[in-house]
């Protein structure tokens, strides 16, 4: 068995190659962008402060985000670029402050997005090799894929684009299964011409029930709300569509088993995705050769809570379910960044702490 010092050496070998970059974002950052592309779940997870200029700073909670920022205001957008990182991000935890250590790749701009892919998922298995972690459990879904199968199905876009944010956010989807699972009546009032039409009709209503325009919700953010229910209620699910879309979101087994029954659900209702469907299977295929012993599992419901990711994603996990490595591709964060042309990016992130821990077990 390796020592401490033996397997931070290794560690630091990983991260130190020479066909990487190896950065250190500073500690401290601008919050803005972490409450607009991580969200609010993850925007409680932030030690803040604010400056005198009233902006608020965050201790660093993460490293993709300002390496993928640093990208673009470098100019590098188009270059094919590899970083990686090793150092302590800061998040609360039961309401406490708590540092962990994270190691990491990030391939950004790469001209071959799923040979990159490949890299990082074999950056994340050697990583867990130095702790001596050789039988992962392995959990693989497909963002891309669940996309391309909503595009694919009877499904109107502004259904697809409700069901596709909530992807990954167990209860949320519940819930929209729920709604759609409800038969509804069709609104007999006719809807006013347009948005202006219908923020002019808020505004009055609010004025006249003594609410504010301030403050709180908009007449705008309310006129937006009133237009997206209209749409999803003029286009409700078929029955076969909702229920092939159930069953798409059950699929869960070894990756060839649930790609395997993916594809037959699909093809019986005249959908064809095979395409997508070979892209997971090709990247399930070269993990378990890289790690013959682990359990690679499929989950057709499973996305990280952040919805930037596009196309296949990872966690890898001890026996307790606690992850150690976990990432994938996640070409939209560079677009919302402000990038200039599309960027396909690819990372994984290891929870060096646990790493730690295992391989004192």
């Amino acid at each position: 068995m390796k020592t401490a010092s033996e397997r931070r050496a290794a560690l630091n070998r990983l991260v130190e190659s020479r066909t990487v970059t190896r950065v250190s974002p500073p500690l401290l950052l601008p919050a803005g962008p972490f409450f607009d592309l991580a969200g609010e779940e993850f925007g409680r997870a932030l030690l803040l402060t604010t400056a005198s200029t009233g902006i608020e700073y965050c201790l660093r909670p993460d490293f993709t985000l300002p390496i993928a920022q640093t990208y673009i205001e470098d100019g590098l957008v188009g270059v094919p670029a590899a970083y990686t990182y090793l150092g302590t991000i800061f998040r609360q935890q039961d309401g406490l402050p708590v540092e962990f250590e994270q190691a990491g790749l990030e391939l950004l701009g790469q001209p071959d997005a799923g040979n990159a892919l490949d890299q990082v998922l074999t950056f994340a298995r050697w990583a867990l090799a130095i702790y001596d972690i050789n039988a992962p459990f392995v959990r693989l879904g497909g963002v891309g894929l669940f996309e391309s199968f909503l595009a694919a199905a009877d499904i109107s876009p502004a259904w697809q684009a409700r069901i596709r944010h909530r992807f990954g956010h167990p209860d949320a989807m519940a819930r929209v299964m729920e709604r759609l699972s409800i038969p509804r009546e069709r609104n007999a009032v006719e809807a006013p011409d347009g948005r202006e039409a219908v923020i002019e009709i808020v505004t009055d209503a609010m004025l006249q029930g003594g609410l504010s325009l301030v403050g709180g919700r908009t007449p705008e953010e309310v006129a937006d709300r009133y237009i997206e229910k209209q749409a999803l209620d003029a286009a409700p699910l078929s029955d076969g569509t909702l229920q092939l879309l159930q069953d798409y979101l059950e699929v869960e087994d070894s990756a060839p088993a649930a790609l395997d029954r993916i594809w037959s659900l699909t093809a019986a209702a005249g959908l064809d995705i095979e395409e997508p469907i070979q892209i997971v299977r090709n990247h399930a295929a070269a993990l378990q050769a890289l790690s013959p012993k682990a359990d690679v599992i499929f989950d057709a419901s499973f996305s990280p809570r952040l919805d930037y990711y596009t196309g296949v994603v990872f966690e890898m996990t001890n026996d307790e379910g606690e992850v150690l490595a976990s990432g994938g591709e996640y070409d939209r964060l560079l677009d919302r960044l402000g990038a200039s042309q599309p960027v396909p990016a690819s990372g994984c992130a290891l929870w060096v702490d646990r790493l730690e821990q295992e391989a004192t077990r």
